[in-house]
């Protein structure tokens, strides 16, 4: 409860803080877009094509030659079948006998074991290494092309692209070959109008196991005996989806498996003997369902995924893509014959293939020039070696070289000498494929860091009360807007396209010089008009070097964590360091207050109440530093797994209830999950009524009542549905199909409709006024009618009425009208804690259920930081309120980073959660819009949290000053003997200097900016000079996508945040001149 004397405070600069933070976040983000656009090029794709006229033919060995209409080397069988079984990695296909009790993905595909036994000069099992990235499209592409897709793609892999370049299926088809598919939709976007029969499925519910397979199940066998194709692909998807929703290690997933298995054996049974059977998976699987296969190591009978394309070219008979670097796969084309003519055979092929890549190396590099020209010498090198030895041979075989192990070993030497050259070709494409653009990462690079110069330097001159937006707002934005217009203006009289990222590039430029001309401007006239007095010697100086020594700890440990960025090992294991960094600053600040004797009561006499208090805080901040500690501990009970890190569980809480075998353990960790959820409703609900924000009658009060168990029981329900086996539910699948999209959607819905209210009614006080009545003179008596009895009610009322308004009438001839407002103090906090418990469930929903307990531990630690924070300041004395140190916002920061990866993310592309896009839309999407926003919201849930609770971390200690008993006794009667007015308490200082609350605000948030954009800074550098490290598009190109995509939705939340806590502003202003009025 606060009470108020009603005055007329100035308005703060809500729009000038909101723009200036607007046009910072802008500086970034060109920067971003500036260096992406350098970084991740796509690679030039060639329009070349290969055609049969190409003078790539083999020359004839002893007679041999290409048939008439044959197309560079006779076709070795007429019809080819494809099976894709997406996610099939090389333990599915294995099979070991030994194994009595084998886990549920092995030893299910028993037929390509007994095909493999039965026929083995017929059946090969091969482990495909797949190219990074490993999504889908990206894959289609490797496996068509030969071709090694560029990193960019990955972000089409739902909004497909034609592919323009040569591919197999468009050889196919220009030479009068007939190609069916059926399955996964995303062949249709990449190859339209190339299938001579088409069935497509959706393939993006990825909780949707059987649509797809069953699809194709049903045309599969007609097709194949109706005989109307000569090249059949057939993309399952069922064993990919299983993965993604129960893992490998589930029931599900050895039913599906098996009827892979069943699918295979009925269809060679259709098969003639003159088809080719390949069975293939388009990447692997990892122990968590996500998509592998990317692995590095080499093992036996490993071969590049793009080698198929080659091979299947030459077998069916038509050219080999222009574009491809794959190498032919040797032991299919021996044939039957003798060992010479094998080896004869086999060097054809790869003397085409050899001739096709140096074609293929000769093109790019004229056309890219960035190949490097010692390593492009020595292939040509290899090349032409390889080729004179082996036109020597051809010219002596034909001149009646018998065949015999000598001229054996010659043929196997030469195919030697071709194979070195394709390998060292491929990896040479491998090592230089990204068409890097260096100025533009240079340009990109200085963009951001001016920016973090700029945020760091405006942060500072946010804390004086002159500060201008004219100067350092207006002019740099119309000095930008200026560029902007000379650029388009030059780009439209010189009828060049236009390249927005380098115009916004210039712009922000522009801006960025503006702001620097105009401070240092303003910084030459202030000090010639403060005199001549020399700045060595100023006073001020020594309070600055004061200041500056409070950033060594939190700017030292900043700098450790930007300088591990370029460690591809730290990026990897930075779920454990994270949590490190992080305990190390808070222990480290401990251990600094302690230094500087903060931590005890200053020997002063006669101050006991003062050793009281000191002796009381510190223990709290001793306590509360034990809790963070903890809470970091248990965070790592959430990790995911990296493929880089060997012999690393995942977290079982990633997993799904329903893949939980056990029935008594489910209904445990149900249980454990929903108490998880009540408690954090609990621990709002009654932090809300500790401050006395649920005492109203407002809008937003009720509905943090009523609506707030509500969805928790609501999210507790979908808990409920999603846990249960799908194979038990019989009848009742048709109403649980309605739950799983009905009980999110309605916690959607109401989430939504808290945050409308929370931004039209934000104010959560509870008024009592003094001016107002305090009710009838007389209350009317409800006993026996008596006159007696009447009159003994009345009198006595009557006679305290007299003395009530006796003492008002006398009350009021010195003192001025106050009202009784409880919540006042935290009105700001509520409306926070309110708007991050609505967005806590909306994110709680795009998760497994038990990662309900990572949550829970995510708002106790920041509810720990905030109150470490207001320690820290409580006990430090000459803080000064209004600004929020450096070491809380880097705290806040790291907490957000290390709560990424306790939510079960990692910085890699399979690690994402896709099925988030699916919660309460089980059908499906009609654009990428809406999924695409659910999945970044589930990846980034801890930076969305963190960066709208950011304005926390500058009103909590105001929160937390509320006087113990005896302080407020002391201080109430010292102000009734001197008459004076109450003095604002808790956040409403706040709102009595609004100029300071505006310019405090401001400066958090370009400090939160500034520490985010270091990171992102690092990350960048990192990517920049590492580019042509082994690990770039591994480790570092991913880190730098996320930590990029990561600070923009943090900045965008920022913004939200701060938005609020001046709409909040804003309604507490009107509500003071409502009262006013009265």
């Amino acid at each position: 409860m606060a009470a108020l004397t009603f005055s007329h405070p100035c308005r703060m600069q809500r729009w000038p803080v909101l723009l200036f933070l607007a046009w910072a976040c802008f500086l970034f983000f060109c920067g971003i877009g500036l260096f992406t656009s350098g970084f991740l090029l796509m690679r030039i794709e060639l329009t070349n094509r290969s055609s049969c006229s190409d003078p790539l033919a083999t020359p004839a060995w002893a007679g041999q030659g290409v048939a008439p209409g044959a197309c560079w080397m006779p076709q070795r069988v007429p019809k080819a079948v494809l099976l894709i079984i997406d996610a099939l990695t090389f333990e599915f296909a294995r099979f070991d006998p030994a194994k009595a009790q084998p886990r549920p993905y092995e030893n299910k595909l028993g037929f390509l074991h007994q095909l493999a036994g039965s026929q083995p000069r017929h059946a090969r099992l091969y482990r495909f290494r797949a190219d990074p990235p490993t999504t889908t499209m990206q894959r289609i592409k490797g496996i068509t092309t030969g071709s090694l897709p560029t990193f960019i793609d990955v972000g089409s892999n739902f909004a497909s692209y034609a592919i323009q370049e040569d591919n197999l299926l468009g050889q196919l088809v220009q030479n009068g070959r007939r190609v069916v598919f059926m399955g996964d939709d995303t062949w249709d976007g990449l190859f339209p109008q190339k299938f001579f029969r088409s069935y497509f499925f959706p393939s993006f519910n990825v909780k949707d196991l059987h649509t797809v397979d069953d699809g194709i199940l049903q045309h599969l066998y007609p097709i194949v005996d109706g005989g109307e194709w000569d090249l059949l692909i057939a993309h399952f998807l069922g064993v990919d989806h299983c993965g993604h929703k129960h893992g490998p290690d589930h029931p599900e997933m050895a039913k599906k498996l098996t009827q892979m298995n069943e699918m295979l054996r009925s269809l060679v049974d259709h098969l003639g003997n003159d088809t080719l059977l390949l069975v293939a998976g388009d990447h692997g699987m990892t122990e968590t369902g996500d998509h592998g296969g990317d692995s590095e190591k080499e093992e036996p009978e490993t071969i590049p995924q793009v080698n198929l394309v080659p091979t299947l070219a030459l077998l069916l008979g038509v050219p080999i893509p222009y574009g491809n670097i794959g190498e032919v796969m040797a032991e299919l084309f021996s044939g039957d014959g003798a060992a010479t003519s094998a080896a004869l055979s086999q060097l054809s092929a790869y003397r085409i293939n050899a001739r096709q890549v140096d074609r293929f190396l000769h093109s790019y590099s004229l056309a890219a020039q960035d190949l490097p020209a010692e390593r492009l010498r020595h292939l040509r090198e290899l090349f032409s070696a390889a080729m004179e030895e082996h036109d020597r041979l051809l010219a002596q075989v034909r001149e009646g070289l018998p065949a015999s192990p000598e001229l054996e070993a010659r043929l196997g030497r030469l195919v030697g000498r071709f194979q070195r050259y394709l390998r060292e070709a491929r990896a040479v494409c491998m090592e230089s494929w990204a068409r890097f653009h260096p100025l533009r990462m240079v340009a990109g690079c200085a963009l951001i860091a001016a920016s973090c110069l700029l945020c760091c330097v405006a942060s500072e001159l946010a804390a004086a009360l002159d500060f201008s937006y004219r100067s350092r707002l207006l002019y740099p934005l119309l000095w930008g807007l200026a560029v902007a217009a000379v650029l388009g203006l030059g780009h439209l009289l010189t009828r060049e396209g236009l390249d927005l990222i380098l115009v916004l590039s210039w712009s922000a430029a522009a801006s960025q010089l503006a702001f620097f001309w105009h401070s240092w401007g303003r910084r030459s006239r202030r000090a010639h008009l403060a005199g001549v007095q020399p700045p060595v010697v100023s006073a001020g100086l020594w309070q600055r070097l004061r200041a500056w020594q409070g950033l060594v700890l939190p700017m030292g440990i900043l700098f450790i964590r930007c300088c591990a960025m370029f460690s591809d090992s730290f990026v990897v294991a930075e779920a454990q360091v994270a949590p490190f960094l992080l305990a190390s600053l808070a222990i480290l600040l401990v251990g600094k207050l302690h230094w500087h004797g903060r931590l005890t009561a200053p020997e002063v006499p006669k101050q006991p109440p003062g050793s009281a208090f000191y002796q009381k805080e510190s223990w709290q901040l001793l306590c509360l530093l034990a809790a963070l500690l903890a809470c970091l501990r248990l965070s790592g009970l959430f990790h995911q797994c990296r493929e880089e890190i060997p012999h690393c569980q995942p977290s079982s809480f990633l997993a799904p209830l329903a893949s939980l075998q056990s029935t008594q353990a489910k209904n445990l960790f149900y249980l454990l999950c929903v108490a998880s959820l009540a408690g954090l409703v609990y621990a709002v609900r009654r932090w809300l009524r500790h401050y006395g924000n649920l005492n109203s009658t407002s809008p937003l009060v009720l509905f943090v009542r009523w609506a707030f168990p509500l969805a928790a029981v609501w999210i507790a329900c979908y808990w409920a549905v999603t846990s249960g086996a799908e194979d038990t539910l019989g009848k009742l699948q048709e109403l649980v199909q309605v739950a799983l999209v009905g009980f999110p959607r309605a916690v959607y819905g109401l989430a939504s409709l808290g945050l409308l209210l929370a931004l039209w009614t934000p104010v959560t006080v509870f008024v009592k006024d003094s001016r107002e009545s305090v009710g009838p003179i007389v209350t009317p008596y409800q006993g026996a009618p008596s006159s007696q009895a009447d009159l003994q009610h009345v009198i006595p009322q009557i006679y305290r009425r007299m003395q009530e308004s006796l003492k008002s009438q006398l009350d009021r001839g010195h003192q001025r009208a106050t009202v009784a407002a409880y919540g006042l103090g935290s009105v700001y906090s509520a409306t926070l804690v309110i708007v991050l418990t609505l967005l806590g469930f909306l994110l709680l929903m795009l998760h497994s259920e038990r990662m309900s307990l990572a949550f829970l531990l995510l708002f106790l630690e920041a509810f720990v930081l905030l109150r470490i924070h207001a320690c820290v300041v409580s006990l430090a004395g000459d803080a000064e309120p209004f600004v929020v140190p450096w070491y809380a916002v880097t705290a806040w920061v790291f907490a957000a980073t290390q709560f990424f990866y306790s939510t079960g993310h990692q910085p890699i592309f399979p690690a994402i959660h896709w099925n988030a896009a699916f919660v309460g839309f089980q059908e499906g999407h009609s654009t990428h819009l809406l999924p695409a926003v659910l999945v970044g919201a589930n990846t980034f849930a801890s930076h969305i949290l963190f960066a709208v609770g950011c304005p926390l971390l500058l009103l909590w200690p105001f929160v937390c000053e509320a006087p113990n008993s005896q302080r407020r006794r002391l201080k109430k009667e010292l102000r009734e003997e001197l008459q004076e007015e109450e003095e604002p308490v808790m956040e409403m200082r706040l709102r009595e200097s609004p100029e300071r609350f505006s310019a405090a605000l401001l400066q958090l948030g370009l400090k939160y900016l500034f520490v985010l954009g270091v990171q992102l800074l690092a990350c960048v550098w990192a990517a920049m000079i590492l580019r042509r490290h082994l690990m770039v598009w591994k480790v570092f190109a991913p880190k730098f996508l996320f930590e990029a995509l990561g600070f923009m939705v943090s900045s965008i939340c920022l913004l939200l945040g701060i938005f609020l806590v001046m709409r909040v502003d804003c309604a507490v202003s009107a509500w003071f001149e409502q009262l006013q009025t009265r």
